[in-house]
């Protein structure tokens, strides 16, 4: 019995000791940094037209609800499969495993992937990609969802900032070809956080 408890407050300890705490200034540097891509020319997916009187994009205000660690579960003998795109490309990607959460004490699920290609490059080599799309889509955010990038943990908790959240080159200009967010990353809840919708 001693033994149980003391393997339960191990887990526990471990479990708080993975966590990562909200940080306002995290949201404000990613808004900075996706500003100043966006209004570069060099790095700026934005039409000439748009790119011409760009000042800002918009966003939700930051808020600390939208801010999770989240519980990573390994997904076991899954095999590569070809994304859905607003084009014709189909890149390959792998299942990385599942995401629970808890948003205002509900809990929600969502699947993590990786790029196959962008993966084999040395400072991919820990990225993943969280596409989802939730209750704003097609309103207040845009329609065909968001992105938030993530790298792969050393523990099996993950933190989810969705005030980093952003929209797919796509959503500015036509010429792009995007992932489709697949439907299981549906979320039945409003994320009011990260990139508002353009226009």
């Amino acid at each position: 019995m001693k033994t149980v408890t003391t393997l339960v407050l191990l887990l526990a300890f471990s479990f708080c000791f993975a966590q990562k705490k909200f940080k306002k200034s995290d949201a404000q540097n990613f808004q900075k940094k996706i500003n100043s891509e966006y209004a570069d020319p060099k790095t700026s997916p934005l039409m000439e037209e748009d790119l011409k009187v760009f000042k800002t994009l918009e966003f939700y205000p930051i808020n600390k609800t939208f801010f999770v660690n989240a519980v990573l579960e390994l997904a076991v003998n899954e095999k590569e499969f070809e994304m859905k795109t607003t084009g014709t490309r189909t890149p390959k990607y792998i299942k990385y495993g599942t995401l629970t959460f808890k948003i205002n004490g509900v809990p929600y699920h969502l699947n993590v992937y990786r790029n196959i290609e962008l993966s084999k490059k040395a400072e991919y080599k820990n990225h993943l990609f969280l596409p989802f799309s939730d209750l704003t889509s097609g309103k207040e955010s845009y329609i065909g969802g968001r992105y938030i990038d993530l790298e792969i943990p050393e523990g099996n908790t993950i933190a989810v900032d969705f005030n980093q959240a952003y929209n797919p080159y796509c959503a500015y200009n036509h010429k792009y070809s995007c992932p489709i967010v697949p439907l299981e990353n549906d979320l039945k809840v409003e994320i009011k956080a990260g990139v508002k919708t353009f226009h």
